[in-house]
This record gives structure tokens, C-alpha cells and sequence, in this order.
């Protein structure tokens, strides 16, 4: 794989920006944009961008660092669900949690936003209470957003409680957008100055990147990642009113930074930031060394997230306007559906042999597909054929025999939420006992971590268990918008 972006120049010269902002304060609040850990969209656009890399970098900090999390009540009272793992917001929350500790950082609490007293709300603060994690309650800023007044005031963010911390940088952070983040740094930050302490404002984001074009593929698949939310990439007139520079933000913080200047005004006595622009400390842009490869991983992540945003609306978690959305940025960029090499062939096997199919892109670069048989799902049939390519293993040879598979398969039970097949996990679970006596099957199974990053695309909605196992093995998936039941299958170019 071409890489087109330097992971260490980026963790030295990032770490130094944030250590530059935190000298102007007593004391920072960093607002998290995106994602903390497993930002695997960075790490899709920007090939070379480690999922974890800025985890590792705040590692470097972690003394003067603690850490607040943001959920939305909104949320978890709707179950909404982090896509890449298929994990709830708030089980995401407790997996953080768990996984900072582990990296040795200091754990200050969990904010619940929006409260509005939900039964379910309640609940996950119990279980918080059970893993000894402290919990505060955020209700609804009155007065927010027009009334700065009363927002600045005991009645406005003074009614939040007082977050205790002691270090210098509290990282604010939570398992997705519109958690709350923004508002309780400002709660914060009205209580610090309340008790006479410098405390200041700055936001990390890796999207979209401020000083890159604004129709730069990269900052076109933000607008992708963020369909659902309406998010489109803008110029910061702000900007380039105070500076005479252009600079790309997005139209939320637009929208809502005349009201966050006042706030901050009116909180720290002074205007500390001119524009949104000012208030980021993002180093992205500095540490694309191939431009190139930088803009074809883009489009390829515009178009898998059509899919994705195309399924959505399929199964009626999505409005059609969000699909439509980006369909007009690939059409901006005069690519298509079938712009993944892996479509085509997906599709004109699913039509040719009338079953479900999934194809996979090699690292070497060949095509393969797995398809239903009696016995295997298609994506335990692709993974199997995947590894068997890897490992130089014949076609004839199989690394599960059918009287090994047929036993599991009628001893599982069968319910009308199962599939009549041996799933991928059901799979890799046999494979990994036969690899304790079978040197190929081992040899086979070794050789998996090298479809991390693979493209592949089914001809169905995978769901279920064989969707989770394709994510666990990084894999990059698309599915035609059809449910499994449906066995007709159309090429229309």
C-alpha cells in the first residue's frame, strides 16, 4: 500500500502545536473532534495515518492529562449505535473508559447531556456508579443560544455542576458527534473563571482540514462521513475577514461561532479567538507527503460511504436525502457507484451463478469471491478462498472438510433470525481448533492479518455476525442496498 501520510512527523509536531495552545492557560479544555481512539476514517483517507495515533500522542502528555467524556441522554435513550463496531454509545463509552485506564491515563468522569430524567439514562449511570466512574448531569443550557446573558450566568451554565480537575490539559471527548462536548468545556471553563482561574478553550479535529482546498477530495469525504448530520465543508470568512487567508471549516462551527465568541467574551473578559479557524490546533495538513495517494483514498471513501448511507436508508435508519447528498459530491467529482474494483466482479458472479456473493481486493491486487453454498455463509466461503490465496494452498484442497462442517452445522440451533449456514465466526472458531494439529490451516490462519484494509464489496446487507467479524478484520466492506432474500441481480452498466 502507497502511503501519503507520515504518522511520526505528525505525532512530534501535533504534540508540540497542543503544547504551544496550552501555554496561553492556566489550565485547557480540548475539545475532541472525532474520534480518540480507532479513527479508522483518517486512517481510510490518509493511508499511512495510524487508527490510534493520536492516543499515542496525548501517551506522551498523559501527566498533565485527564479525561471527560461527553453522552448524549438523546442517545442512549435511542440506543444509537457507533457503525464501525456495531457497539451502543454508551457501551462505547465504558470500552474507552476501560482502555484509557489500561494506557495509564487519569479517568476524571462521564457527563450525561440533555438530561431530561430517562428511565434508560438512569440505568447506564447505575452501572457507572457499579464501575466506580464518577457521573454529572447536564441539562439543557437555558437561554442557549440567543440569550447570552442568562447563558453566562448562575442560571445558565452556573446551574451545571462544577467538574473537579486538577491537571493542565482535560481532554474532552465522547463516542460521537453532537454528545455535548462543546457546551460542557464552556460550562467548565464559566465555573473555572468563577474561581479565578486562566482556564482556556481549543478544539482538536482531523476534519476537515483547514488548510487544504475546500474542494480537495479529503475535505469531500468529511462532507461524506457527515451525510447524516448535514455537514457541509464551508470557507472561514471569519477567516478570511480578520487575516486575508482562506481557510476551511465547517458550517456548524460557522453557524455557531458569533454566539461562542460573545460566551467566551464575556466569560475570559476578551475576544481570544478571531475566527473558527483560530480556535483548532489541527496538524494534518502538514503531514500529507503524497498528495496523490491522499485524494484516490478519499474518493474510494465517498463512495463506500454511499453504500453505507444507501443501505441505511434501506433498512430505514436514513432519509433518502442523505444518500442524495453524497451522491452530488461524487458526481462533483465525476466518479460512480462502480468507481471500487470490487463491484463489478461481486455483481456479475452474483448474476451469473443467481446467489449471494462477496468479492475482496488482495493485497496483490487479484480479485477473489466467496458465495453461498449449503454449508457457508458468503463471507465465510470469501475467507476462506482469501486465506487459501495468501498461503499459496491449492483450490482443490479444503481446510475444513464437510464432515467437519455439517456436524456444527446441525448442531447449532436454528432460529428465524439465523441463516441455514455456518457463519464467519462460527468459521474461524473451527479453523482455530484444526490449526492445532493441521501446520496448513495454522500457516492459512496466520496469514489473515493481511486483508486489513482490503476492499470488499457484497451483493446483500451482510448483517448480523458475519458483519462483525468482517469489521474485526478491518476490513473495508460495501453491500448493495438489497436484503439477503433477494436473489435477483442486476448490471446496469
Amino acid at each position: 500500500m502507497k502511503l501519503g501520510f507520515d504518522n511520526d512527523k505528525y505525532i512530534k509536531i501535533q504534540s508540540q502545536n497542543i503544547l504551544k495552545r496550552t501555554k496561553l492557560f492556566d489550565k485547557l479544555y480540548l475539545e475532541i473532534g472525532g474520534k480518540l481512539f480507532d479513527d479508522t476514517h483518517a486512517s481510510r483517507v490518509l493511508p499511512g495515518f495510524q487508527a490510534d495515533v493520536k492516543v499515542k500522542m496525548f501517551q506522551k502528555l498523559k501527566e498533565d492529562i485527564e479525561v471527560v467524556f461527553c453522552i448524549s441522554a438523546n442517545d442512549i435513550e435511542r440506543n444509537k449505535v457507533r457503525a464501525e463496531y456495531g457497539i451502543t454509545y454508551d457501551t462505547e463509552v465504558i470500552r474507552l473508559i476501560g482502555n484509557l485506564q489500561k494506557m495509564g491515563f487519569s479517568i476524571n468522569s462521564v457527563v450525561i447531556t440533555l438530561y431530561k430524567n430517562q428511565p434508560t439514562v438512569d440505568t447506564f449511570i447505575a452501572k457507572l456508579k457499579r464501575y466506580k466512574i464518577k457521573t454529572y448531569i447536564h441539562r439543557y443550557t437555558k437561554g442557549y443560544p440567543t440569550d447570552i446573558d442568562t447563558i453566562v450566568s448562575e442560571e445558565g451554565y452556573g446551574a451545571n455542576p462544577y467538574i473537579e480537575t486538577k491537571k493542565k490539559i482535560i481532554l474532552v471527548t465522547a463516542p460521537g458527534p453532537a454528545s455535548g462536548k462543546l457546551a460542557t468545556c464552556l460550562s467548565q471553563l464559566y465555573h473555572e473563571h468563577q474561581r479565578g482561574v486562566n482556564a482556556g478553550y481549543a478544539k482538536f479535529e482531523t476534519m476537515p482540514v483547514w488548510n487544504l482546498p475546500l474542494k480537495h477530495p479529503l475535505n469531500m469525504a468529511y462532507e461524506a462521513a457527515t451525510a447524516d448530520l448535514g455537514d457541509v465543508s464551508m470557507l472561514d470568512y471569519f477567516h478570511l475577514e480578520e487575516y486575508g487567508e482562506k481557510a476551511v471549516s465547517y458550517n456548524r462551527d460557522l453557524e455557531v461561532f458569533p454566539v461562542l465568541k460573545t460566551i467566551l467574551n464575556r466569560i475570559v473578559g476578551k475576544d481570544v479567538y478571531k475566527s473558527p479557524t483560530d480556535m483548532g490546533v489541527n496538524m494534518i495538513g502538514e503531514c500529507i507527503k503524497d498528495d496523490k495517494v491522499v485524494q484516490e483514498a478519499s474518493k474510494k471513501e465517498i463512495v463506500r460511504r454511499y453504500y453505507n448511507e444507501m443501505c441505511n436508508y434501506k433498512l430505514g435508519i436514513a432519509e433518502y436525502e442523505v444518500p442524495e447528498r453524497v451522491k452530488k459530491l461524487m458526481n462533483e467529482l465525476k466518479i460512480d457507484e462502480y468507481y471500487l474494483d470490487v463491484v463489478r466482479p461481486a455483481l456479475k458472479k452474483a448474476r451469473r451463478i443467481d446467489k449471494h456473493v462477496i468479492s475482496l481486493k488482495l493485497p496483490s491486487g487479484n480479485i477473489i469471491t466467496g458465495r453461498e453454498t449449503d454449508l457457508l455463509s458468503p463471507a465465510s466461503s470469501l475467507i476462506l478462498n482469501a486465506i487459501k490465496e495468501l498461503s499459496n494452498i491449492p483450490d482443490n484442497i479444503n481446510l475444513l472438510s464437510p464432515t467437519v462442517l455439517k456436524p456444527m452445522l446441525e448442531l447449532i440451533p436454528r432460529t428465524e433470525e439465523r441463516d441455514e449456514t455456518l457463519g464467519l465466526e462460527e468459521v474461524l472458531i473451527a479453523l482455530s481448533i484444526s490449526s492445532v494439529t493441521n501446520p496448513s490451516v495454522e500457516e492459512a490462519l496466520s496469514s489473515m492479518k493481511k486483508l486489513a484494509g482490503s476492499d470488499a464489496h457484497a451483493t446483500y446487507i451482510v448483517s448480523n455476525g458475519d458483519l462483525k467479524m468482517l469489521k474485526r478484520l478491518k476490513i473495508n466492506l460495501t453491500c448493495q442496498p438489497v436484503f439477503y432474500s433477494n436473489k435477483i441481480y442486476t448490471l446496469s452498466k
